[in-house]
C-alpha cells in the first residue's frame, strides 16, 4: 500500500457539469453536491487521503440506477457505487470525480425461498437487517466480515469474515445478480439453480469487481438453517506458533469449526482494556462450533485434545448465549480496541491469506518483522482459512513513519506470495494494493483489462481501482 496509488485521474469537466445540471433535474432532492455530502461519500477507513465525488445520488429502483447510468454514459462521467463505506481500501474514493450512487434506499428483501434456503435483495440491505428479518424463518445468512456492510459492497469486495472456514465467503454465497451494464441494460447473471453449467459464469465475474464493470441491483443469496446448538470457547497458547499449529491440525483433521479466530498477545490485552475481558495477554483463539447438540459436544472434545497437544494453558467452553454474545463483540470491536492502544496515532488495517500449511511460519515471521521495525501492530486473523490482519498504528502526517510502514507493507505483501498466498485474503485491492497486485497475477492483470474494456469501454464504472487502464 502507498499514497502513490492515490492519484487524480484526468477530469471530464464538461461532462460532469452537463451531468450534474441533468441529474438535478431529474432527482430534484434526491441528488445533492454539498461539501458535508461528498465528503460523506469519499471517506477511507485507511490513511490513503480522500476524493470526492462532484455529487451524490440517492437511487431508489434498478430503474434509478439505469436513468443514472445512461446519462453519466451520455457524458463520459464516472459512476462509483457506495453502501455504507466500510471498504478498507479506498475503494469508494472518486478518483477521477463524477457522480456517488448511494444505495442506502435501496434497502428492501424483495423475495424469501424459505423451502430453497435462498432469498433476494436489493444491494443497500445489511447483513445485519437481513439477519433481523430473517429471524423467524429459521434461517440465516452466515457471511459475517464484522463490520454491518451492505450486501452489494459485501458482494463487490468478495468480502468473507469470522463464519468463512465454515460456510465460505461471498462467491460461495451468491447464486445470481442482477447488473446494470454500461448500455444502462439490466442482465440476471444466472438462475436460483444450486448449480449450472450454462455459458460464462459472469456472477462470480462480478463478484469482487468491486464496482469497476457494472452496479449491481439485486442479488440472490444461499441461506442456511439457525443451528439447533451453537457452542463457543477461548484457548490460549503460550505462544503465536503453538496457537497456529493447533489451527492448522484442526483443519486438517476435518473438525467443522464454525469460526476459530486467533489475537495475538497485543490485541488480546487491547480488548481487555477495551472490552472488559480479564484474559492473560497471550496469544488466543475463539471458537464457535455449530450442530446438534452431541455433534458441538464432540467437537469441543476433539478441539481441547489438540489444544492440550500444542500446549494451551487455559481452555473453556460455553453454550451459554450471553458469554458468547460477549465474546464475539470483542472480537468485533478488536479494530476499536487496537486504535484505542493509542488513539492519537492513525491506524491503517491490511490482510493477507496464506495455504493453512504455511500460517504459522507467515505470523511468525511477520511478528518478528514488527519486532524488528519498533512497529506496533496487534494481529488478529480468520485463521481457520490463512487469513490474518494487522492493525498498524503511526504517525500518518511523519513521512518517516509514513514510509516505514510502506516498506513493512511492501514485505508482509511478498512473504505472503512467497508462500503462495495473496495479497489481500478479504479487503480488496482498491486503490490501496494496485502495486502488489501485478507481482501477484502477472500476465492475468492484461486479461483483466481487456475484461474491463469490452465491458465498460469508456472507463466509467469506479476507475483507478484495481489496475490502471
Amino acid at each position: 500500500m502507498s499514497r502513490k496509488d492515490v492519484i487524480a485521474g484526468e477530469r471530464n469537466e464538461a461532462g460532469i457539469a452537463a451531468a450534474l445540471d441533468l441529474l438535478r433535474q431529474q432527482f430534484g432532492e434526491r441528488f445533492q453536491t454539498g461539501q458535508s455530502f461528498r465528503e460523506q461519500h469519499a471517506h477511507t477507513t485507511t490513511y490513503l487521503p480522500a476524493q470526492l465525488p462532484d455529487g451524490v445520488v440517492f437511487v431508489q429502483s434498478t430503474e434509478d440506477v439505469q436513468a443514472v447510468v445512461r446519462l453519466c454514459a451520455a457524458h463520459k462521467v464516472p459512476m462509483v457505487p457506495f453502501g455504507v463505506g466500510t471498504s478498507l481500501e479506498g475503494q469508494v474514493n472518486a478518483a477521477h470525480g463524477g457522480i456517488s450512487i448511494d444505495f442506502s434506499r435501496m434497502d428492501k428483501v424483495l423475495q424469501v425461498n424459505a423451502e430453497d434456503l435462498d432469498c433476494t435483495v436489493q444491494p443497500g440491505v445489511t447483513r445485519e437487517a437481513l439477519n433481523t428479518y430473517l429471524r423467524d424463518t429459521g434461517l440465516f445468512f452466515p457471511i459475517d466480515p464484522g463490520a454491518n456492510a451492505t450486501l452489494g459492497g459485501m458482494a463487490s469486495t468478495r468480502a468473507s469474515g469470522t463464519n468463512a472456514v465454515r460456510y465460505g465467503t461471498m462467491k460461495d454465497n451468491v447464486l445470481a445478480l442482477s447488473v446494470v451494464t454500461a448500455e444502462g441494460e439490466v442482465i440476471r447473471t444466472a438462475q436460483r439453480a444450486r448449480k449450472s453449467a450454462a455459458g460464462y459464469d459472469l456472477t462470480r465475474l462480478f463478484i469482487g469487481a468491486e464496482g469497476t464493470l457494472g452496479i449491481i441491483t439485486a442479488l440472490t443469496l444461499k441461506l442456511q438453517g439457525i443451528p439447533e446448538k451453537i457452542g463457543g470457547g477461548i484457548a490460549q497458547f503460550p505462544d503465536l506458533k503453538s496457537a497456529c499449529d493447533a489451527v492448522i491440525l484442526t483443519i486438517q483433521m476435518g473438525i467443522p469449526m464454525a469460526r476459530i479466530e486467533l489475537m495475538d498477545e497485543v490485541q488480546v490485552g487491547a480488548c481487555n482494556a477495551y472490552s472488559g475481558l480479564t484474559l492473560d495477554e497471550k496469544p488466543t483463539l475463539f471458537l464457535e462450533f455449530h450442530g446438534t447438540e452431541q455433534s458441538v459436544a464432540q467437537q469441543c472434545d476433539q478441539f481441547a485434545a489438540i489444544a492440550a497437544e500444542f500446549g494451551a494453558q487455559s481452555l473453556r467452553f460455553t453454550a451459554d448465549p450471553q458469554e458468547r454474545a460477549q465474546i464475539w463483540k470483542a472480537r468485533h470491536n478488536a479494530y476499536w480496541a487496537g486504535r484505542a492502544l493509542r488513539p492519537d496515532l492513525s491506524g491503517l488495517s491490511t490482510d493477507v491469506c496464506v495455504p493453512i500449511s504455511r500460517l504459522a511460519d507467515c505470523v511468525a515471521e511477520t511478528q518478528r518483522d514488527l519486532r524488528e521495525s519498533g512497529l506496533l501492530a496487534p494481529i488478529v486473523g480468520h485463521v481457520g482459512d490463512g487469513n490474518f490482519h494487522l492493525l498498524m498504528l503511526f504517525d500518518d502526517e511523519s513521512e518517516a513513519d509514513v514510509e516505514r510502514v510502506e516498506a513493512f507493507m511492501a514485505r508482509l505483501s511478498a512473504r505472503a506470495l512467497a508462500m503462495d498466498g495473496t495479497c489481500t485474503g478479504e479487503h480488496g485491492v482498491g486503490q490501496g494494493k494496485m502495486s502488489y497486485l501485478e507481482a501477484e497475477l502477472g500476465g492475468a492483470l492484461a486479461v483483466m483489462r481487456q475484461v474491463k474494456r469490452g465491458l465498460d469501454p469508456d472507463n466509467i464504472f469506479n476507475p483507478g481501482k484495481i489496475f490502471r487502464l
